[in-house]
Order: C-alpha cells, then structure tokens, then sequence
C-alpha cells in the first residue's frame, strides 16, 4: 500500500514538474534583436533598364546601361506620390549626366561601391527620410559609340520594319502638298 502511495505522488509531482516547464518554455519571451536588413521586413522593387548617355568634351562618347533593383520599407513606398522607377531612373540621370560621375578615361576604375551608396543617399536624400535601404545592381554596361558601330557592322543589331506612319490612310498623289509654316 505504501509502495503505491509512493508510485501516485512520484507520478503527481513529475507531472506537475513536466506542466511548470513546458509553460515557461511557452511563455519564454523571444529576443528583441532585429531582423538583419535583407532577411525581412524590406520590399525589393525591380526597376527598368536605363540608357544613359555619356558626355565628354561637348560629344556623346557612349551610354551607360544599367538595371537596378531597389530594397525599400513597403509602409513608406505606399507613401510614395512618385513612382519609385520613375524617381530612379531621374536620380541615375541626375547623378551620371549632370553630375558626371562616370569618368570615360578611367572607366576601370569604376567605383560601384560608391556608385550605388550614391545613387541610394541621393534617392533618400530627395525624399527627406530613409525609404531606399539598399539598391541591387542586377546588370550595368558601358557601351562606347564604337561597339556600337561595330555590332552594326557585323550585323549583330537589326532593325524591324514597322508600319508606315499613317497607315490606313489614302494619299492622292496628284494632291498639292502644303507647305509648313516657317518655325519661330
């Protein structure tokens, strides 16, 4: 008989052990440290391939191709009155047209560090607020007016034929053509 009063309080206090452990387990607070930036809490944004021409010495010595991805905060971008490509693609002309970043004697030494800490300071920088986190280069080109010409060369780009403008109209050949007025 002891033997089994034994036995049930054995049984009642592990179990009771076993029910105050899984509770503190549930109630375990997780930790306060915050997600790293490209792990969650970002949305990335696709953009548009930009072509960009680069001016040295009074000419066009080629364009810059470039497709950049961009990580914003979602709560901040619906904010946006602006469209984010749209405001990319100004910044990037901004930047490498007006401001000239690219230098076409030292392309090389192209910085692309630097080109993208300056591309997402000067988007947050016309918003006021951080909302550009981080900016993601998915392609980026430089194509001197030279390969261009030589792709052309070697038949490499083509062109399609599309439809004449004002297709679908009927012109009488025998009709007088009028002059333009003279611009101003």
């Amino acid at each position: 008989m002891i033997k089994l009063i034994g036995t049930g309080i054995w049984i009642c206090v592990v179990a009771l052990v076993s029910v105050y452990f899984s509770i503190q387990m549930a109630n375990k607070k997780e930790s306060t440290e915050p997600a790293a930036p490209l792990l969650g809490g970002l949305e990335t944004i696709r953009g548009e391939i930009v072509s960009l021409p680069v001016i040295a010495h009074g000419a066009v010595e080629g364009y810059f191709l470039t497709r950049l991805s961009y990580t914003v905060d979602p709560a901040k971008s619906k904010l946006m009155t602006v469209d984010p490509t749209a405001l990319v693609t100004d910044v990037l002309y901004t930047e490498l047209v007006g401001n000239q970043v690219i230098d076409i004697a030292n392309l090389k030494q192209f910085d692309l560090i630097s080109f993208k800490e300056n591309v997402k300071q000067a988007l947050n920088k016309r918003l006021g607020e951080e909302v550009f986190h981080d900016v993601i280069i998915e392609q980026i080109d430089f194509l001197s007016k030279n390969d261009i010409r030589a792709n052309m060369r070697q038949g490499q780009v083509t062109f399609k034929n599309g439809d004449p403008v004002g297709a679908g109209t009927t012109v009488d050949p025998a009709a007088p053509v009028a002059e333009a007025a003279p611009a101003h």
